[in-house]
């Protein structure tokens, strides 16, 4: 097992990305600003996608010119395409996250194209921003499932990652983006990928829709992932996804791997307290658990 696992704060842009109520610019700055002091140090911002389809990051470049953050923690800007890719260059931000699909009927949705076309033109962004300079990654949505075409062919998401790797990304991430993923599952992919792609670090994107969300974690880690991603307040979705509820919470996860003796860099406690100021600003409780129970020994409770 690893002593150490690296958790990236996807609530700014997954998190968001899905919610009824537009958080405004403002608003999405404080939440960043919180899960850095929390002690985020890669941390996703927001998506270059079109305003039209997903309204709730149409400011993307305002809330990254807005930032002000310190120089190690890396920004990621979440990009669909090329043109995406464009607008994410012009800004600041320090790494590109580019999106391909396991599923054809899924990837039709999500970019108008087939999976592998998606693939292919997930590789061409990592390509481009490496041209320029930039940090790039690739997420597989749908690896675990798919809501249209239901089970996904672990040897498809195989040959997608050995394709993705060609292009040089920093990572590789695997998304369970309808949460219907089981530890046994994680762990067979999360270790037949990383097989395959060698060097390449593989990064694991998770939701609790069915309440496997942290065991799949916990799974991915014993497979050997070096990084997860987590939604403080256990927000999120996605917005082509029927019933795709909220990412792995923040705080769930840090709750679990503190107490495994696995360090994340994170404190638990500030990111409770940004939890309980979410749910302010949302108006509404929200589904993480840990931050409604508090820590244990909890000697304030």
């Amino acid at each position: 097992m690893r002593t150490a696992v690296e958790i990236v704060e996807v609530a700014p842009r997954d998190g968001l990305q899905n919610e009824k109520r537009l958080f405004t610019t403002a608003q999405k700055i404080d939440l960043i600003q919180r899960m850095v002091t929390a002690g985020a140090r890669r941390i996703e911002v927001a998506s270059f996608a079109r305003p039209d389809r997903v309204p709730q990051m149409a400011d993307a470049e305002a809330v990254i010119a807005g930032l002000s953050l310190p120089d190690d923690v890396v920004t990621i800007g979440l990009v669909m395409n090329k043109k995406g890719a464009l607008r994410a260059l012009d800004t600041n931000v320090k790494e590109i996250g580019a999106v391909c699909v396991a599923s054809d009927s899924f990837a039709q949705r999500n970019q108008g194209q087939t999976s592998l076309d998606s693939a292919n033109m997930a590789a061409d962004v990592v390509r481009f921003a490496r041209s320029e300079g930039r940090r790039a990654q690739v997420t597989i949505g749908a690896a675990f499932g798919c809501p249209f075409e239901g089970e996904v062919d672990p040897a498809h998401v195989i040959v997608l990652a050995a394709r993705l790797a060609d292009a040089g990304p920093v990572e590789i991430a695997l998304a369970d983006t309808i949460g219907v993923a089981v530890p046994a599952q994680i762990f067979a992919l999360v270790s037949e990928v990383r097989a395959e792609i060698g060097a390449v670090p593989v990064r694991v994107h998770l939701h609790n829709t069915r309440g496997t969300g942290i065991a799949n974690a916990w799974a991915a880690i014993e497979a050997g992932a070096a990084t997860l991603d987590a939604s403080v307040g256990g927000i999120g979705g996605c917005p082509f996804a029927p019933d795709a509820t909220g990412n792995i919470a923040t705080e769930d996860l840090l709750y679990m791997l503190d107490r495994s003796s696995i360090a994340t860099g994170y404190d638990l406690g500030r990111t409770i307290d940004t939890a309980h100021w979410l749910a302010g600003e949302m108006e509404a409780p929200l589904p993480a658990l840990v931050s409604r129970a508090g820590p244990f020994p909890n000697l304030q409770a």
